[in-house]
């Protein structure tokens, strides 16, 4: 009995392979990007906050995703960052902070979906119901998309996680550069039926919902702007919806190629990479877009700069 509620509290990790000649270069590159992350991110959240023209339903939504921008890199590239330069025997993890990183990683994932779905609708309601948008868009709607947005994955995710972390271990090897769901459960030898219907089921309603949302709130965006044809209106959509519909792309693309990967086992080693740049790209790009395509948000960081400059 005492074999089927086995853990090892210590486990091995692959971490990121890379030859000694190519660690320094992938270190400086991934703590360069990791670095870029976090100021974008962070900067972008204490612009909306610290700028009262700027606390708005649109803006104050969006800050959700820079928030969460944060969340990503932080649990995967300073686990990648910490076993560079170490050789592969001494890539050692606790099971604790291990589960907590799967987590992390799933919570982070999941809720790039709920945060982009709620933008969605803002923007559907700001476009489709202008005159009813400050009725609709209240500041107590604006926490109940906010905390939805959130909760929902804390919930999924933690049930997800929650019916690995029952399973016992045969094995100690995390067959990944960092602590996933699916590299935790293939731990066990017990039968994980369980966990594979809730991941599938879980990764469908998700995507279904997600790509749904998308794509019923764009579809009717689309059809007003084609039946109103009004120019300022159709302006204001294209540069707000463009802009969203790129983050969306950019991150739908990203976590697809890992699925789609899955079903190769022969690319295995471009999957790993694949699942890494999911971490890495989306979180750097979207600042750059947000700031480039959001007028509002490009001219207060103009002005931000050019006020830097003149105190320099």
């Amino acid at each position: 009995m005492e074999n089927l509620t086995f853990r090892y509290h210590t486990l091995s990790i692959e971490g990121l392979k890379v030859t000694p000649q190519l660690s320094y270069p992938a270190f400086s590159l991934l703590l360069m990007v990791y670095v870029s992350i976090m100021v974008s991110n962070i900067a972008i959240v204490i612009l909306i906050l610290f700028e009262k023209s700027l606390h708005n339903p649109m803006h104050i939504i969006f800050c959700n995703l820079p928030l969460n921008d944060t969340i990503g890199p932080t649990a995967v590239v300073t686990t990648l960052l910490r076993y560079i330069f170490k050789e592969a025997s001494e890539h050692y993890i606790s099971y604790l902070e291990c589960i907590t990183q799967a987590y992390v990683c799933h919570f982070f994932s999941t809720a790039s979906h709920t945060i982009l779905m709620i933008m969605a609708y803002d923007r559907y309601v700001a476009i489709c119901n202008p005159l009813q948008y400050a009725a609709i868009m209240t500041n107590k709607m604006v926490i109940k998309l906010t905390v939805s947005a959130w909760g929902v994955p804390a919930v999924l995710v933690g049930i997800l996680i929650g019916l690995t972390a029952r399973l016992s271990h045969c094995t100690s090897t995390i067959l990944n550069p960092y602590c996933d769901n699916p590299a935790l459960f293939k731990l066990s030898c017990e039968d994980t039926s369980i966990n594979n219907i809730y991941g599938l089921s879980f990764t469908a309603v998700l995507l279904s919902s997600s790509v749904g949302t998308i794509l019923i709130t764009y579809i009717r965006i689309a059809t007003i702007c084609v039946t109103n044809k009004n120019k300022q209106l159709n302006s204001r959509a294209l540069k707000t919806c463009s802009t969203h519909l790129a983050v969306y792309a950019i991150m739908l693309i990203s976590g697809s190629s890992i699925i789609v990967l899955h079903r190769f086992p022969n690319l295995t080693e471009n999957r790993k990479i694949a699942s890494i740049l999911y971490y890495v790209v989306p979180p750097f790009l979207n600042p750059i877009i947000y700031g480039v395509q959001t007028k509002e948000i490009r001219n207060k960081m103009v002005q931000l700069f050019r006020k830097n400059k003149r105190v320099m």
